[in-house]
Order: C-alpha cells, then structure tokens, then sequence
C-alpha cells in the first residue's frame, strides 16, 4: 500500500507541476521551436511517457528512500533521475533535430531536474506517513 500512494501522490506532484509548466512556458517553446512542434500533443505518447518515467521516479528515487527513510535519498536521487532522463533527451535532440536549440535544452534540463527531485520528495513524505498509519 506505501508504494501505491507514494506512487500516486509523486504522479499528481508530477502532473500538476508539469501542467503549469508546460501552460505557463509555451511562448518561451513556441519562440525557440515552434516549427518543431505539432499543433496539438500526442496524448497516447504523453501518457506513455508520464507512465514509464513516473515509474521509474518511483523505482529509482522514491522506494529507496522510503526504504532508508531518508528524504535527501529522494531529492538526490530524483534531481539525479532528472537530469540523466531529461538531459539525454534534450541532448540527443541537439544532437539529432535541425533547428533544435541549446537554450531550450538547458532549460528543459533545468526543469526536468527540479520537478523530479520535488516529485520524489513527495513520494517519499507520503510513503512515509502511509508506513507510519499501517
């Protein structure tokens, strides 16, 4: 049960800080790659993408440190998970697409670190409070 709600609770973190990011920020995309960029999202790949990642958030970061009870593990580890997953993406697209650009790369990057280690961390307060009720 402390691994469905950690899980549960770093998704709805996840999302919602996503959703104000990505609502938030599409000038600063559209500007840099507008071109790149469909009109409408694939929702069936973001929803693959947000299922997979979310997994390994709580895999990789959230667990671990629930396990240890320790909230720096969840921090360290998820901005570690951020940055390795959103810089290899943003990497190999610099590398890969025409007219992608640095800018956003690091911005992505910036991003993908913060909203992962803040996800895990509140994976792992809420799998802590779940451990502590059962």
């Amino acid at each position: 049960m402390t691994y469905v709600i950690s899980y549960l609770v770093t998704a709805v973190v996840f999302l919602g800080l996503d959703f104000l990011w990505l609502t938030g920020s599409s000038k600063f995309y559209r500007s840099r790659i507008g071109e790149l960029l469909l009109d409408q999202p694939n929702f069936v790949a973001a929803g693959a993408f947000y299922i997979i990642y979310l997994t390994g958030v709580s895999f990789f970061a959230v667990m671990p440190a629930v396990n240890s009870g320790t909230w720096s593990t969840a921090l360290l580890s998820g901005a570690l998970l951020g940055f390795v997953g959103f810089g290899t993406y943003d990497m190999t697209n610099l590398a890969t697409i025409k007219g992608w650009s640095l800018e956003v790369s690091m911005v992505d990057m910036v991003w993908g670190v913060f909203i992962t280690a803040t996800s895990a961390l509140a994976g792992y307060f809420s799998g802590l409070a779940v451990q502590k009720l059962i």
